[in-house]
């Protein structure tokens, strides 16, 4: 089969090339990949000398949607449409950039009817954090017409928070550096577009004025210390991301005077129950949504070097498909 190789075990090289799906457990499930999609964290395995990826040779692709071929799982059995995303796919073990893979059942899903593969990965892991992270906050007690900030609103999981926040009955305000932007966001749903030092004020206090009734972050460093700063009182914020760098320094007073709350979303090693209800609260939204809106552009794996490097860029809006057939 075709797939996308990352090989460091010399000089350091990524390609298309044929490789032969194997099983690293007995309990693994053979895919037929129809898309896979483009994450900022593949971005970072793909490139020399990574700290994310755990072997100096794999298949890249933290996410994939297809037809299981081979199962001896009931729950999965053949020819059952599911998303595979997290664990070690394209981290630790050959992932979804390719014609064909193998994954560990407990990173599948049955995609519910109203998502198809392809949309499946128009959400990927990107959407599948912004609906884990909005479920978090109303865990919480976010309620619907709270104005919630969405950070980086432009990359996939920013713009997937903000139109599912919308079509939720929440009031997303999207935080970006490409202003430009603006129509584009207001499109998937803001009811508002600010810039990255628009987030909160008096910078030359330990405490901002309150303004957001939630957050959700996918930026980290600074803008998260300002969102820590300006959030209402006993409101949240969801973070995902580290884009601007993995350090938080802030103060404990947004904590102990204003009673907020900071909620880490992880989709890598999210539990099976978890995986179940973010997917279900998808589909109950597909309908709805107009999938095609979240797309940047569809790919092949020959051109996936420029994909990848666009996106650590950040000059992309949106996702960007992978289809391993073309």
């Amino acid at each position: 089969m075709r797939a996308f190789i990352i090989d460091e075990t010399g000089e350091f090289s990524t390609f298309v090339g044929e490789v032969e799906p194997k099983a690293i457990d007995a309990g693994d499930i053979l895919v037929r990949v129809e898309y896979s999609g483009i994450n900022f964290k593949d971005a970072m395995v793909a490139q020399a000398k990574s700290r994310v990826r755990r072997l100096e040779r794999l298949v890249g692709g933290v996410d994939a949607a297809g037809i299981v071929v081979e199962s001896s799982n009931p729950e999965l059995p053949k020819d059952a449409r599911v998303a595979i995303h997290g664990g070690a796919l394209g981290v630790a073990r050959d992932g979804g950039f390719a014609e064909m893979t193998y994954a560990a059942a407990a990173t599948m899903t049955i995609l519910p009817s109203s998502i198809s593969t392809r949309d499946a990965m128009v959400i990927g892991t990107a959407g599948f954090t912004a609906m884990q992270s909005i479920l978090a906050l109303e865990d919480h007690g976010l309620a619907p017409l709270a104005r919630v900030l969405v950070t980086g609103a432009t990359g996939g999981v920013g713009s997937q928070a903000v139109t599912y926040l919308a079509a939720r009955g929440y009031l997303p305000v999207a935080s970006t550096g490409s202003v430009h932007e603006a129509p584009w966001l207001l499109e998937r749903g803001a009811v508002a577009v600010i810039g990255r030092d628009d987030i909160a004020d008096k910078p030359d206090r330990v405490l901002a004025s309150e303004r957001w009734d939630g957050a959700i972050d996918c930026v980290g460093g600074d803008t998260l210390n300002q969102i820590v700063r300006s959030l209402r009182y006993g409101a949240a914020v969801a973070a995902s991301g580290l884009v601007a760098g993995p350090e938080l320094v802030t103060t404990v007073y947004p904590f102990i005077t204003r009673g907020i709350a900071l909620l880490g979303i992880d989709s890598v090693e999210a539990s099976w129950t978890t995986r179940q209800r973010v997917w279900e609260a998808l589909g109950a939204a597909a309908d709805s949504l107009d999938f095609d809106a979240f797309i940047d552009h569809t790919t092949t794996l020959e051109n996936l070097p420029i994909a990848l490097q666009s996106v650590r860029e950040g000059t992309l809006r949106g996702r960007v498909l992978v289809d391993p057939r073309a």
